[in-house]
């Protein structure tokens, strides 16, 4: 699978002005290339950086930035004031900019040379002095971007310009990004609706309908060989586990998903869509004992938990909002080692020493989580308008710390929720057949339940063991949308306290608009 990473760049760009000279403007330059060609060896960063020169001029920096904007590989910018830069010079540029931004507060040289520092070295050590101004500048103008504090060499500054890098990808990607809901938000739930115009204006995401009998023709193409092919991957990639369906029900229904996958393969890529939606009360011909049905004969739960390992974002019962977050998540998550899945609340365990809640859905967990090799088994699935035996992967997901995400539509605004937890082992569930996890929310479950429903937080989300907070935190600032934490410092009456403050904030912010 190639990496989603190798077809970006991130711009540098340094700051300096024409009153040192030419040589100064040399040395720049030099210090410019060896400091980024040491960020490109790090392994920190995961998308290369690429200089673009140094900006002398207001004409410079707007170009520059105009050039960012319309080259597609750019992902982002990174500038960093090498000398005394005067801010006016880059408020054109500043403007114009509509890629995000991470202003990186660090210096050539590591320590002052106390015995032999002169005017020399002061002039080409500046940065204490230009990125104060530069920032005074940013912050005057309102500009949303992330600033790293560090010395260049320091694999903690390197880590933050990975995380805001990856961000700055999965920004890129969503811009990009198409969903498509077969069938449409279900049941009359709110919490999984909302604004489709908006969130494409804010966040770059376009959703739309797509007609499962448009599906069904795909699926009717799908030949006996195709179906072949894909049930001798799944025999090598998962543990074959025949129980009560039989040998025969067993391979019907694996067959079935087989072909279920490839019809929806196909569509994406023809529709070119990266992101999909399912709803199980529409899924072809209602009938399934009529000769002439056309359909899935089950909730095509395998493709979706086999799409999702591969970067294809989704969200049960026309999720399309949590399924676009999946999309960027998987972006964010790429070459990490623990993974990422959509999830959902689906019970709770009220017990003496550890209250947690039960997370799964009907089959669709991405294996990426899976702590040891899935099984894939069939089982009867008794909801929706397929009551069938149904094709599924099942494992238990790994143990550790993750954190949990998912946006709302509060009508004036979009908030992004995130929420700390800690995934335990689960007891064995020998008549509950699905793939899941098990968890305790931060910082307790009263605590952490009590804060992600204030919130208006959903049931369904985007959940990853190796992004952290302030991966969600970067998103959120590079597409202009409310973020709020629920972690191990959160106390409900804090918490309600931040609520009301963001939504004065965003109610003024609107009004003085």
């Amino acid at each position: 699978m190639a990496n989603v990473f190798d077809n970006l760049e991130i711009w540098w760009l340094s700051g300096t002005q024409l009153l040192y000279g030419e040589q100064v403007l040399g040395q720049v330059d030099a210090h410019s290339n060896e400091m980024i060609a040491g960020l490109n060896a790090s392994g920190n960063i995961p998308v290369k950086i690429v200089y673009k020169g140094t900006v002398k001029s207001a004409q410079e920096a707007e170009n520059l930035m105009k050039a960012a904007n319309s080259d597609d590989k750019c992902a982002g910018v990174i500038t960093w004031m090498h000398t005394f830069s005067p801010a006016k010079m880059w408020i054109k540029g500043l403007q114009a900019l509509q890629k995000p931004l991470c202003h990186f507060h660090t210096q050539f040289n590591a320590e002052i040379p106390w015995n032999e520092i002169d005017m020399d070295f002061m002039n080409l050590n500046q940065s204490a002095h230009g990125d104060i101004e530069f920032g005074h500048a940013c912050t005057r103008m309102r500009v949303a971007r992330k600033v790293v504090v560090g010395f260049w060499k320091d694999v903690n500054a390197q880590k933050q310009i990975g995380v805001w890098a990856r961000v700055a990808a999965a920004v890129a990607d969503a811009k990009k990004t198409r969903c498509l809901m077969f069938g449409m938000n279900m049941n009359n739930v709110s919490v999984t609706d909302g604004d489709r115009v908006e969130f494409e204006q804010r966040l770059g995401y376009h959703v739309d309908y797509y007609p499962v009998s448009s599906l069904m023709n795909y699926f009717k193409k799908v030949t006996d060989a195709d179906v072949d092919a894909l049930v001798e991957t799944y025999k090598k990639e998962y543990t074959i586990k025949i129980d009560e369906s039989g040998e025969k029900v067993y391979w019907e229904k694996v067959r079935n998903a087989a072909k279920a996958e490839i019809a929806i393969r196909r569509v994406l890529k023809d529709e070119n869509a990266t992101v999909f939606t399912t709803n199980f009360d529409d899924l072809g011909d209602a009938d399934i004992n009529d000769p002439n049905f056309c359909g899935f004969d089950q909730i095509p739960g395998l493709a979706s938990q086999r799409l999702m390992a591969e970067g294809i974002g989704f969200g049960a019962e026309g999720d399309w909002k949590t399924a676009c977050l999946c999309r960027s998540l998987w972006i964010m998550n790429q070459g990490l080692p623990k993974g990422c899945s959509f999830l959902e609340d689906y019970t709770l365990n009220f017990a003496e020493k550890q209250t947690s809640i039960l997370q799964s859905h009907m089959l669709e967990v991405c294996p990426m989580i899976a702590s040891d090799k899935p099984k894939l088994e069939v089982h009867m699935l008794g909801i929706g308008i397929r009551n069938q035996f149904t094709a599924r992967l099942v494992f238990t997901s790994k143990t550790g710390a993750g954190i949990k995400a998912t946006v709302v539509d509060l009508g004036n605004r979009f908030r992004l929720i995130t929420q700390e937890v800690e995934c335990i082992e689960p007891k064995p569930m020998p008549k509950l057949p699905v793939a899941s996890a098990l968890w305790v929310p931060q910082p307790t479950f009263e605590i952490g339940a009590g804060a992600w429903i204030l919130a208006g937080g959903t049931h369904h989300s985007a959940f990853s063991y190796d992004l952290t907070a302030e991966y969600w935190e970067d998103f959120a600032e590079m597409t202009g949308i409310e973020f709020i934490n629920i972690d191990k410092n959160t106390t409900i009456s804090g918490f309600k306290q931040q609520l009301r403050n963001n939504e004065v904030y965003y109610m003024l912010n609107k009004a003085l608009k």
